[in-house]
């Protein structure tokens, strides 16, 4: 089955919350869902081999310069999630939105990350995402 353009530029992963990421009320600590984002942007990007270890490689560190998220309803002790992560800018800036639902698919959180390109050897930020990452995502300029 092929994917389509849009669907390649998605993955979601499934996490069950741990007791180690809960408070006394057995709610997921609002801190813990950024670490639900990276997840999920991790499995994203291994999608197109340019995780960390590649973006390094190819000369650029991606940091991230700017994170939102919205909360609507807790995660709990438990309860197993969806986090759907997708790619939806890419030309000047890497920004991936994220959705964290429940199995019923009622949404729990949601925000988005922005990462830029900066040059590894110059230290210097670019104002254009790099060829490297447009050919890892299969889109054009």
């Amino acid at each position: 089955m092929s994917r389509t353009p849009e669907a390649r530029l998605q993955h979601s992963v499934e996490i069950e919350i741990p007791f180690h990421d809960v408070d006394m009320m057995e709610v997921a600590w609002h801190g813990h869902y950024v670490k639900y984002f990276e997840i999920a942007r991790c499995a994203l990007l291994d999608q197109f081999d340019y995780n960390y270890p590649q973006m390094r490689d190819s000369g650029y560190a991606w940091p991230v310069i700017d994170l939102h998220l919205r909360y609507a309803r807790p995660a709990r002790f438990g309860q197993r999630v969806t986090v759907t992560a997708t790619v939806r800018e890419w030309e000047n800036r890497l920004k991936i939105s994220y959705l964290i639902r429940d199995q019923e698919g009622v949404r729990l959180t949601r925000g988005h990350s922005i990462q830029v390109a900066v040059d590894v050897a110059s230290g210097e930020m670019l104002y254009a995402s790099p060829p490297v990452l447009l050919e890892r995502l299969g889109v054009s300029a």
